[in-house]
């Protein structure tokens, strides 16, 4: 009983070692994305996030979004791309004019001049 007691204290402590080191590695950047509203906010954090691997944090009043992301599986480009997908230009990127035209009509931001990706 007491071997495995010990077999599953090692486990625990194995796995909280493993999880800890996996969130030290995220990399967190702050980029503009042009938007809206609510509606807006939760498209882009939507489209941005992947599930373990990245968030985004959308603020609808400075249009600022905080990207949080593993490096070993995704990087700023690669979301903004995801974001620039859904219709939501950057400074970076900008979204095609059919998924920009697909937006509903309070998400319709007013767009400045950027190279399309």
């Amino acid at each position: 009983m007491k071997t495995i007691h010990k077999i599953l204290v090692a486990l625990v402590i194995m796995l909280s070692v493993t999880v800890s080191a996996q969130s030290n590695n995220k990399v967190t950047k702050t980029v503009k994305i042009y938007g809206n509203c609510g509606m807006c906010k939760k498209n882009i954090e939507t489209a941005g996030g992947q599930k373990n691997v990245a968030k985004v944090q959308w603020d609808t009043e400075t249009k600022m979004a905080t990207l949080v992301f593993n490096p070993a599986k995704t990087n700023q480009e690669e979301i903004l791309k995801r974001i620039a997908a859904a219709g939501y230009d950057s400074d970076n990127h900008k979204a095609p004019d059919a998924a920009y035209d697909g937006l509903h009509g309070c998400c319709q931001y007013d767009r400045v001049g950027k190279k399309q990706e």
